[in-house]
């Protein structure tokens, strides 16, 4: 009738159900890695079948599940009813007695405190999580409380969301058992707890563990009443030490917490202003959990979901719960589906973006799920968050959008589960969005989910990645956002050809270097608002932007590790660097930001250094302590060698001296200038990257902006062809011993492919193009070296 998890195994799902039996495999066969867990025991299914078995039930609860004259709420009442009334057996709740002593004296702990907790039969299994279908206890004590609890659990196996759950995975009702987990409470409340899955949630990468983490117990992280910190963790690089893999970190206003309550049970309070912007983690702690999540997805040989939780005692962190991944682990497909919108509108909120799909439909706002009548199928959910009992509803909607929650709350994990695009964490959808207004919800362009007004246009594209042919030319991909890189991880590509410094500036720093190395230079109340609030969470100003642009290379990095990414240092003209925040006291006005003040010329230049050094900080963190090795260097509009000269002497200065740590340091091929002289730049350089737009614009004399000059703009001219060729023979000239690798990073390839054949034939090592025209560009070039093969 009682097992202690000591004596269990993942062999004895039927016995204890999914969630014991897993607790019984980490205390029995993880311990050695470290791997902390409460300690406790489980009923068997044994004893819910005596319980059924005994009050003559089992022929009674499917008449009632037979029964169409009754609603599902009313069915599901009446079943649960009937087990709360049934006696438990004399001689089970004898032994739970005595089971629940020896736990309090294992502890020390006279009525010890304990979760209860349902583990159904059918439950943590790889195809189906039954996330939440059954209840939970937490901070029960004396033995009168748990043997109610454990009544409580054997009655939640019939409530309605998980009757509605069986019935949708293709589940017998009377096949299920229910045992019950009563384990040591972790003292959470005093100190945080979170989820941990070992890969990405959002597109299976599974190199990266995401963590999420709260203040309070886990059970407002799991609910979605709270929105946790979220860290990111690249896990190849966990067993060198010398390495801090860590390259996400996201710290929002946690402003309450799961605690104990007066009396048993829990209750949401407040928290402290320390706590609400503080991270609950230390870079320690990510990486040991990270570590932790690894072996025991090791174990298991594949992705686990994990729930942790910290000791606020004795500071120890715990694992309290560990189950298979059963999204994106269970997701085997050819074909890369991309959704992008055509049209846009004004938005009218944001969030954290669950899945990557586009729906549009009327809101339907509701705040609880017996508002069920009010919904209309399609429509897009917008409440402050959800639980199991919403998922009946949620099946009949085209999106979902909470208030509350991260990327590990209910709303999240069922979203994913059932396909739906979802924001979480919006925190003010219900106050904004009104009921019947047309919307679009989109999740299409990385972590950062948007609700536009009405109903916009979008295409959804598929590439089918089976039977792609093998070519010798490489192919890479244009990144410039770190969430969309690893969305494209699945490509049959050899790395990044341009990932763009730049966008990760403008869209997630937001804030001019200079405005944060020159604080005192900015005089603009609102531009100096905006930094303090930002720069907040940082010891010294400028640490905010050297290392949230790391974290960033790091991420699109990380996604086509080992192959090589090539990271364009910034490349703003000053216009643009002048719309940074803070921007306009360090930017010049000129006539012609083109031509003017910007690439190289900037890095060397006393008004711009220490902007410069704070990128070169941020790559030499992305490579050396993170460990990134494949990042690749890049300077743009590099108009002479000595201009080369001079930023590769910086770098060397700044701790990113070429060759060494194996550093290579490329130059973009993009003025005509670097085709003249393509042999002293091919000395100086480990590598071109064609931009074929700059170099078309400079090559003819066209402003690529200007409407009326639009159709003469066109890279496949003669002029810029032969400039090509000219640049390839000349970098791969063997009569001067040179081999330096030629690529092109421009937007030609993709648009045209006559053009990405010609490039081909020229002789070209690499073709970046972008992703959604990998498929059809490899064909392409497929074809291109098939002919060249054939005799003439």
């Amino acid at each position: 009738m009682i097992r202690w998890f000591d004596t269990l195994s993942a062999d004895d799902v039927a016995r204890v159900g999914g969630k014991n039996a897993s607790l019984g495999e980490l205390t029995t066969r993880l311990t050695d890695a470290g791997v902390r867990v409460p300690y406790g025991f489980a009923t068997t299914a044994d004893v819910f079948w005596a319980v059924l078995d005994g009050a003559g039930l089992r022929s009674r609860i499917l008449d009632i599940l037979q029964d169409e004259a009754q609603d599902p709420p009313d069915r599901a009442a009446a079943i649960r009813a009937l087990i709360a009334g049934a006696d438990l057996p004399a001689d089970f709740v004898h032994t739970l007695e005595e089971a629940y002593h020896a736990l309090g004296a294992r502890y020390e702990r006279k009525d010890i405190d304990v979760a209860v907790r349902s583990s159904a039969t059918a439950e943590d299994l790889p195809e189906a999580s039954f996330a939440g279908q059954q209840d939970t206890f937490l901070n029960v004590s004396g033995i009168d409380n748990v043997l109610r609890a454990v009544r409580k659990c054997f009655a939640s196996l019939f409530t309605e969301r998980a009757i509605y759950y069986r019935d949708e995975k293709g589940f017998d009702h009377t096949a299920v058992a229910l045992s019950v987990g009563i384990q040591k409470m972790v003292r959470a409340d005093q100190a945080s707890a979170g989820v941990m899955f070992t890969l990405d949630t959002e597109t299976g990468f599974p190199d990266v563990t995401v963590i999420n983490a709260a203040w309070g117990l886990g059970e407002g992280v799991v609910s979605g009443e709270v929105t946790p910190d979220e860290y990111r963790v690249y896990t190849p690089f966990l067993d060198r030490e010398e390495r801090t893999p860590i390259i996400g970190r996201h710290v929002p206003r946690k402003d309450r917490k799961c605690v104990y309550a007066d009396g048993g049970s829990t209750t949401m309070i407040a928290t402290t202003a320390a706590e609400a912007r503080a991270p609950v983690l230390s870079e320690a702690d990510i990486l040991q959990l990270a570590r932790w999540g690894k072996a025991i997805e090791a174990h298991y040989g594949q992705a686990v979901d994990v729930e942790w939780a910290r000791d606020g005692a004795t500071g120890d962190i715990f694992i309290v719960q560990a189950r298979p991944e059963t999204v994106q682990s269970q997701r085997q497909t050819a074909t890369l589906r991309t959704y992008t919108l055509t049209e846009s509108s004004e938005v009218l909120a944001t969030g954290a973006a669950i899945g990557d799909a586009i729906a549009t439909g009327p809101v339907c706002r509701l705040d609880d799920p017996s508002q069920r009548d009010a919904f209309v199928d399609g429509g897009v959910l917008v409440t402050e968050l959800t639980d199991p009992d919403w998922v009946p509803l949620m099946k009949r909607a085209s999106a979902i959008v909470t208030d509350r929650g991260g990327r590990t709350s209910h709303a999240a994990i069922v979203s994913r589960e059932m396909g739906l695009p979802a924001l979480v964490g919006t925190e003010d959808a219900t106050a904004v969005l009104e009921t019947g207004q047309a919307v679009t919800v989109s999740c299409a362009d990385g972590d950062k989910g948007k609700v536009f007004e009405g109903t916009l246009a979008f295409d959804v594209a598929e590439q089918d990645l089976s039977s792609l042919p093998e070519i010798n030319t490489r192919v890479m991909i244009n990144v410039a956002s770190p969430p969309i890189a690893m969305k494209w991880w699945r490509l049959p590509v050899e790395g990044v050809g341009l990932a763009r410094m730049e966008y990760l500036i403008n869209n997630v720093i937001e804030v001019h270097p200079l405005a944060l190395t020159r604080f005192d230079q900015v005089t603009d109340p609102a531009a100096r608002a905006a930094i303090e609030q930002r720069t907040a969470a940082y010891d010294e100003k400028p640490d905010y932007f050297v290392e949230t642009l790391a974290r960033g290379i790091a991420t699109i990095a990380a996604a086509q590790y080992p192959h090589p990414v090539i990271v364009r240092m910034s490349d703003f003209k000053t216009n643009e660097y002048a719309n940074l925040i803070g921007g306009q006291a360090f930017e010049p006005e000129e006539e012609n930001p083109m031509l003017g003040w910007r690439g190289a010329a900037r890095y060397y230049s006393d008004a711009y250094a220490d902007g410069f050094a704070l990128e070169c900080r941020a790559l030499r963190l992305a490579r050396h302590r993170m460990g990134f090795d494949n990042i690749v260097a890049m300077i743009p509009f590099c108009r002479t060698p000595d201009e080369g000269r001079a930023v590769l002497d910086l770098m060397a200065e700044q701790g990113l001296a070429q060759g060494e740590d194996g550093l290579e340091v490329y130059v973009m091929a993009e003025v005509p200038s670097n085709i003249v002289l393509a042999d002293q730049f091919s000395d100086l350089f480990d590598g071109f990257s064609i931009g074929s737009n700059d170099l078309t614009q400079l090559t003819l004399g066209v402003d690529r902006d200007s409407d009326r000059l639009a159709y003469l703009f066109d890279e496949r001219n003669a002029a810029v062809t032969r400039s090509i060729r000219r640049l390839i023979e000349t970098a791969h000239d063997p009569a001067q011993g040179r081999a330096t690798p030629v690529g092109i990073c421009g937007q030609g390839p993709s648009d045209h492919p006559d053009f990405a054949a010609f490039l081909v034939e020229a002789g070209i090592d690499s073709i970046s193009v972008l992703p959604d025209s990998v498929a059809r560009t490899i064909r392409t070039i497929a074809k291109v070296e098939r002919d060249a093969r054939q005799p003439a």
